[in-house]
């Protein structure tokens, strides 16, 4: 079972993600990072997810697609403002469905005896696209998403 926690709380602008990996912390950093382990555990277990970019360095750029099986297409993008491997990583998120709607999201990784917290962070320009955000099911698909991130980094140590 896993630890996650979501933090939303009212009239705020962000929501913040805690969750412990049974994987060392340059481990689950690959597989948060490199696109062959990215594509593996990105998104809705039911979905692909295709890699068309992820330029890992500040100013460079990532964009998702996630195929569902009746043929939808769903793209994500944005810019890696900061990289400091296996530390952190910082970048916009936007969801191309709905462009202008941009979130600032700082993804933390700690060493934690063999073992990594990961911390995120998500700012979005104000509290009712965050809402919007809590409202599309998100915690569904980052609950899948980060099973599927337990089980590749642990295949990966």
């Amino acid at each position: 079972m896993s630890d996650l926690e979501v933090i939303v709380e009212p009239g705020r602008q962000d929501i913040v993600v805690r969750r412990t990996f049974d994987a060392p912390r340059d481990v689950v950093f690959r597989a948060m990072t490199e696109p062959e382990h990215l594509a593996r555990w990105w998104g809705l277990a039911e979905t692909e997810t295709v890699v068309d970019r992820l330029e890992l360095r500040p100013g460079g750029t990532w964009r998702f697609v996630e195929k569902g099986p009746d043929g939808r297409e769903d793209a994500f993008r944005g810019v890696f403002h900061d990289v400091v491997a296996p530390e952190r990583f910082v970048q916009t998120f936007e969801y191309e469905g709905m462009p202008g709607h941009v979130a600032m999201e700082t993804h933390a990784l700690e060493e934690d005896g063999g073992r990594t917290r990961y911390t995120s962070v998500s700012v979005f320009q104000s509290v009712e696209d965050r809402d919007g955000m809590v409202r599309s099911g998100m915690e569904t698909g980052l609950r899948q998403s980060l099973d599927a991130l337990e089980e590749l980094a642990g295949s990966l140590t």
